[in-house]
């Protein structure tokens, strides 16, 4: 999902997770209204998000984040292999367990807000500006990982992000966003060559 600062996106992604409550209509998540629902269950029936900003636990390890992303699981024997998935994905966080959130760079926060996020085996995971504030050869590295994720796990990637250029390029299905509606949408390739966002979103 593209669209520009304050069109509504980071808005939309704390109602799913029902961190805001929306003021009518529903939020439908596998059949099922979720709007209202506390946010711990919603993350209990499925959705992760990986918020703006990263908000990781400053003064935890890089290992306990984790842990905090495993909180509400109940299959605590399978906790082990999510660990192995991370890892796998992010080899920097391996590397890291003991040291403080705080003290990482902005790129391995970014990689341990996302880890933190898979940990609670979503179906559905929310990535929100996963390229703010990263310098721009490790914003390449964190989308291709994301990729990478896609295609081993099969989960569901909503991703919010204000480069719209690297978002269409990844993404299979795009929509734009302004002043909180979906003005457009279709196959993220069409969107990359309509005329339209180009002028818009990608400076042409």
């Amino acid at each position: 999902m593209i669209g520009a600062n304050g069109a509504g996106k980071t808005t939309l992604l704390r109602t799913i997770s029902s961190i805001l409550k929306p003021e009518s209509g529903t939020v439908k998540f596998l059949g099922n209204n979720i709007a209202g629902m506390p946010p711990d269950k919603v993350v209990e029936a499925g959705i992760s998000q990986s918020p703006e900003g990263r908000m990781i636990f400053a003064n935890l390890t890089v290992k306990e984040n984790l842990e905090m992303g495993a909180y509400v699981r109940k299959d605590k024997e399978n906790i082990e292999s999510d660990y192995e998935l991370v890892y796998s994905l992010f080899p920097r966080i391996k590397e890291r367990l003991k040291q403080l959130g705080g003290t990482l760079s902005g790129g391995e926060q970014q990689m341990l807000a996302i880890s933190r996020a898979l940990m609670s085996r979503p179906k559905l995971l929310l990535l929100d500006e996963p390229s703010l504030g990263i310098a721009p050869i490790l914003v390449k590295a964190i989308f291709e990982k994301i990729v990478e994720l896609n295609k081993m796990t099969g989960i569901t990637i909503l991703l919010v992000e204000q480069n719209a250029n690297i978002a269409l390029s990844v993404a299979n299905y795009a929509y734009v966003m302004e002043t909180g509606k979906i003005t457009l949408e279709g196959e993220s390739m069409s969107l990359l060559k309509n005329e339209q966002v180009r002028k818009a979103y990608l400076g042409e």
